[in-house]
């Protein structure tokens, strides 16, 4: 005989289980707002890069007639080298040095706090604004150039010589991306075990030597991550060398960058849907090969 504990058992309903498509129904709002700002618009760009299209919704089909010119303009290898250029000279800075300033931030000294929050102050200030200042102080008559010349040196074309130029709106993103990139490292070096550091000083070893034996193996996943966004970020830089170079890319647009050229390309009245978008895809096409070589060669360092 059954006790009534097991009648209400049997007599219990099957639970109702959802179906395969529930998951989606929760993934659908984020996936619509993906596919409406970010799908689409990348697939009418690689549409329209096969076009002579000089709007949004007109444009007639000419084949990869876009690409055959882009390989054939000066311009276009111009702004290729200063983009890799960009990458070669800000990437590096901006995996160490954020690090190095993390590891002297970290430390409970006193007033600390004020120097994290100072640090990371470009990080939230406007780009505009950023640049506009460091312009007024590189300008010919700026305050760098007058202290130099109060020193007996010679003024230096910070904004006209289109190395220096280009140096400087290096330095301009080096200087707004330390406190961003130092946040991340923060966060790593929080779960090194602080037994490490004590075995190794136990072990005689100093400052650098625990650098290098113990910090650096334990955030290289992190570093790598720094890597792979400095890259992509140096890669499509715009702002900063648009603002210091001018809409031309500095004097016979030495500086110009290759999204300043989707830029030129694709506004104003003899704009360029068409060619526009054809530098566009070569600009994803890049970016994407700098993420996958960097984390190929995480990958390799993993292997090691």
């Amino acid at each position: 005989m059954q006790s009534p504990a097991e009648d209400r058992l049997r007599r219990r309903r099957p639970v109702k289980t959802h179906g395969p498509a529930s998951p989606w129904l929760f993934l659908a709002p984020g996936l619509l707002v993906v596919g409406a700002f970010g799908l689409y618009p990348f697939l009418s760009t690689v549409t329209h890069s096969f076009t002579d299209a000089r709007t949004l919704t007109e444009g007639h089909f000419v084949g990869g007639a876009n690409y055959r010119e882009l390989i054939h303009d000066a311009m276009f290898w111009t702004g290729l080298r200063n983009s890799v250029l960009y990458v070669l000279g800000v990437v590096p800075l901006l995996v160490v040095l954020p690090l190095l300033l993390a590891m002297l931030v970290r430390r409970h000294l006193p007033g600390i706090a004020f120097f994290r929050a100072a640090f990371y102050t470009p990080v939230v200030a406007s780009v505009v604004v950023v640049g506009l200042i460091w312009v007024w102080l590189l300008d010919d008559r700026g305050l760098i150039n007058a202290l130099l010349e109060a020193l007996g040196f010679g003024r230096v074309g910070f904004l006209s010589d289109p190395w220096l130029l280009l140096l400087s709106a290096m330095a301009v993103t080096v200087w707004k991306g330390l406190g961003y990139y130092m946040i991340i490292y923060l966060a790593a070096l929080a779960n090194i075990p602080r037994e490490l550091h004590e075995a190794c000083a136990v072990d005689g070893a100093g400052a650098v030597r625990r650098f290098l034996t113990v910090t650096v193996p334990a955030v290289r996943s992190t570093m790598v991550l720094v890597a792979a966004l400095s890259s992509v970020g140096a890669f499509k830089v715009f702002s900063e060398v648009y603002l210091m170079a001018g809409p031309t890319g500095g004097p016979g647009g030495e500086d110009t960058t290759l999204v300043m050229l989707v830029q030129q390309a694709g506004t104003g009245l003899s704009g360029r849907v068409g060619y526009a978008s054809a530098l566009s895809v070569v600009v994803f096409v890049i970016t994407l090969g700098l993420m996958l070589l960097v984390l190929r060669a995480n990958r390799r360092g993993d292997e090691a």
